[in-house]
């Protein structure tokens, strides 16, 4: 036994199939179900619909494609299939929303299959389902053919012994069979032989070629030949009896009242089979007249069984008359089916007639759709003649083009050799002109001690920064992450920028490796603008005039850069992160590696320049200039815009202006200050402010021009700052910072210069050398412990000392 039927459930104590076409019939066979089997305890209604097999997909043009044809995975056919499944779900969603008004367990069960009585029986069999309601077939009084079987017999007859079916028609039970009960019976005729099986009251197979006539509950399958052979000996078995009923009427009066009793129960038999019949045939109009003259027959052999029922054979001759009025309805219906048949052969015929003369108009429009076809093919010739010659016309224009466009290009490449060699030759006699050092790689290596950790001083997205120590200067070298082209273009750019302008305020290269993408700056001891902001490391904060000072510092750089000559250049990527500041806090302008160069006029500082790959720093980028690609000077004023607003606030630039103008609007200037910087003069900082915002305007024509209009601000706001420096510095003088001994951490009385290249206190370098024998500031072994006093430093030293 399988796994599977060791654990089947246990299923309920009834469980009642139905069988559902979907027609109007469908509703009462459910209806009578639900009234006859509900009240019977656990009961679970089991409904099951036939859809037969899908074979073809309708398409647009009406006609239909076998499914064969059709691959899965195109739409029409899975959308064809889709609505299948909908309609049947649609149709069967009437007859579970009646059992579930009724509160019943309902299971539907759709089976794909041409063959409707064997799809239910194995369904039957397949869950051993021993009550099966089904609709009879509404065929009437008469069947058609005995090879046309209705249905309801198909499936009676292909049910399993166990299961009882029960056939419905317009709410009535119209018959039960149990399948175990077979009931065979045998009708012999000299003129033909006709053999029926009845498996219950109303379930027949016939197997002669021969017409069907039902009355009541019974069915015959005869032909019109032996229903005038039996209507003719049954009457003359009937005269027969007549005549003995005559010859022997007063022979025995003493028995009337006994044979009156029999032959009321004669009568009354024969009018309940009356009702039967009535009610097989359903209310037919000339089905009706039928059953009268049967009725008034009946009625004639109860008077005359009354006047003769001494005779002992009145059971026999009520038989036979009972015999003859089912002949004669048979004829009758016989004679019906005939006219029938005549009426449908006229219509035959005109169908025919009308079908060939449709058939010669079809042959007409046949004709005429092949000259139609003829005549298109003749054209679609000439055209593709036509699309022939105008293809070679076309390879013949390529041909031309093609030599025309390499032609071209031998004489471009002709003129840039010219060019190239041109240049060769100006280069020999002018020589090479570098204008900054070139450093060996071996040497960089070194003074970084291989790129050490503890001498990286910032690390940005195209490179890492080192300090180190060349030529007995301290300098930061700035080491490309990778060679790529983008890093490499970048690396050109600014060493072409930097080896050729020269400005206080923007970074100094000493030199460059040009194989290895290294560049050498100038060290810049307070790093940058955006870290002294935000006090990385605890650094103390910027005063305020420090910081008006660094922003008119900021702008005579990008004033100079935007007039350079011959050709304007453009920052592109100016950020309080690529604003470096020097012991004394004096700003100068770095990462110039996205700088463009402008081909125009200097004097035309509004000219725009197309770039199709917009460059910068989110916050920072002109909003245009992201928008639409074009790049001119005024780019740079929106980014100096955001730096001046930071310089006020050093608070991130996301959302920066917005907070500065909704605070000058509401006059809470000061709340939004960096109050680290000091007290902040107010009129003059809100003029900085507004400066600031009317800088990062969005539109480019409402930015003020940088040469005219901003930088005069900030010239008479630096005024103001260098004389609130002075006046502070005569209160509380800070020692610069090349004056603090590393060691101490205090002014130097008395500096000298260790072998690693830096300046110490003389007394606190000697007790350290005592200890140690690496430096102080690089941590590796020093070659020699030899001090050469820096004379000029204690100068400056003693000079500062003298004046403070």
């Amino acid at each position: 036994m399988e796994a599977d039927e060791l654990f089947e459930p246990c299923l309920p104590s009834l469980t009642v199939a139905i069988a559902i076409n979907g027609k109007r019939e469908s509703k009462y066979v459910v209806k009578w179900a639900l009234e006859k089997f509900v009240t019977e305890g656990n009961v679970v209604f089991k409904l099951i619909h036939v859809r037969p097999e899908i074979t073809s997909v309708p398409t647009l043009m009406g006609n239909s494609i076998p499914i064969s044809h059709v691959r899965e995975d195109v739409a029409i056919a899975a959308a064809y299939k889709r609505e299948v499944e909908w309609k049947t779900s649609a149709l069967l969603l009437p007859y579970t929303k009646m059992c579930g008004q009724r509160k019943v367990q309902v299971d539907v069960v759709v089976v794909v299959s041409d063959d409707v009585a064997n799809a239910i029986a194995q369904e039957v069999a397949k869950y051993n389902i021993t009550k099966l309601v089904i609709g009879a077939s509404a065929r009437g009084i008469f069947a058609r053919k005995v090879k046309r079987h209705n249905m309801s017999s198909r499936i009676s007859a292909c049910s399993p012994n166990f299961c009882t079916v029960y056939a419905i028609s317009k709410g009535k039970l119209s018959s039960v069979r149990p399948s175990d009960l077979k009931i065979d019976a045998s009708i012999k005729d000299d003129s033909s032989e006709t053999s029926c099986s009845a498996n219950s009251s109303s379930s027949y197979t016939c197997s002669s070629q021969t017409e069907l006539v039902s009355v009541g509950s019974y069915s015959y399958f005869c032909s019109p030949s032996l229903l005038m052979q039996r209507f003719h000996a049954l009457s003359a078995i009937n005269q027969n009896l007549l005549h003995s009923r005559a010859s022997s009427i007063d022979t025995s009066h003493s028995r009337i009242p006994s044979m009156d009793i029999e032959e009321g129960r004669d009568t009354t038999s024969l009018c309940v089979y009356s009702s039967d019949i009535e009610h097989t045939i359903g209310g037919t109009s000339s089905y009706k007249g039928l059953l009268k003259d049967s009725q008034s027959h009946v009625s004639d052999q109860a008077s005359t069984s009354d006047v003769h029922s001494e005779y002992s054979s009145s059971d026999t001759q009520v038989d036979i008359n009972f015999e003859l009025e089912k002949l004669r309805i048979e004829l009758r219906h016989v004679r019906g089916m005939y006219a029938v048949a005549q009426r449908e052969t006229l219509d035959a015929s005109r169908k025919i007639s009308n079908l060939n003369e449709r058939r010669s108009e079809e042959a007409m429009k046949l004709k005429e759709i092949t000259y139609k076809e003829e005549e298109a093919g003749e054209l679609a010739r000439k055209e593709m003649e036509r699309c022939e010659a105008a293809k070679i016309d076309a390879d013949n224009v390529r041909e031309r083009a093609e030599k025309e466009a390499s032609r071209r290009q031998e004489i471009e490449m002709e003129a840039l050799r010219d060019i190239k060699e041109r240049e060769k030759l100006e280069k020999a006699l002018v020589g090479p002109v570098h204008q900054y050092q070139k450093f060996a790689w071996e040497e960089i290596v070194s003074a970084t001690l291989s790129f050490s950790e503890s001498l990286r001083i910032g690390m940005g997205a195209y490179g890492t920064v080192y300090k180190c120590s060349l030529h007995q200067t301290t300098a930061a070298v700035k080491v490309l992450h990778s060679n790529k082209n983008q890093n490499n273009k970048q690396f050109q750019q600014e060493l072409e920028v930097l080896s050729k302008i020269r400005h206080p305020h923007l970074l100094i290269l000493l030199g460059a490796c040009p194989d290895r993408g290294c560049l050498i700056y100038e060290y810049m001891e307070n790093g940058s603008l955006e870290d002294r902001l935000f006090r990385v490391n605890s650094t103390p904060s910027i005063p305020w005039f420090e910081r008006y000072r660094i922003a008119w510092e900021v702008a005579s750089a990008l004033v100079f850069l935007h007039s350079s000559k011959p050709k304007p250049i453009i920052h592109r990527d100016l950020k309080p992160a690529n604003i470096l500041l020097d012991r004394n806090f004096v700003s100068k302008i770095g990462d110039v590696g996205l700088s463009m160069v402008l081909n125009s006029d200097s004097s035309h500082v509004s000219t725009m320049f197309k770039d199709t790959a917009p460059a910068g720093t989110l916050c920072y980028i002109d909003p245009e200039y992201q928008r639409t690609g074009l790049i001119s000077p005024k780019s740079d004023v929106y980014a100096f815009g955001m730096v001046i607003l930071q310089l006020l606030t050093a608070k991130p630039a996301v959302a920066l202006t917005d907070k500065v103008e909704t605070a000058l609007d509401d006059g809470q200037l000061v709340t939004i200050l960096d109050s680290e910087a000091g007290n902040w003069p107010i009129e003059e900082t809100k003029e900085l402010a507004l400066l600031g915002l009317n800088c990062a305007e969005l539109r480019r024509r409402d930015r003020p021009d940088l040469k005219e209009k901003v930088l005069p601000v900030l010239e008479r706001l630096k005024e103001l700052a260098d004389r609130a420096r002075d006046s502070f510095s005569r209160i509380q003088p800070l020692p610069p910072n090349h004056f603090i001994c590393p060691i101490l951490k205090d002014v130097m009385n008395e500096p000298c210069v260790a072998a690693d290249g830096y300046t110490y206190d003389r007394k606190a370098i000697e007790q350290w050398l005592t200890d140690d024998d690496k430096s102080p500031i690089t941590n590796l072994p020093l070659p020699n412990k030899v001090l050469l006093p820096n004379r000029t430093l204690l100068s400056a030293i003693m000079d500062w000392k003298s004046r403070n």
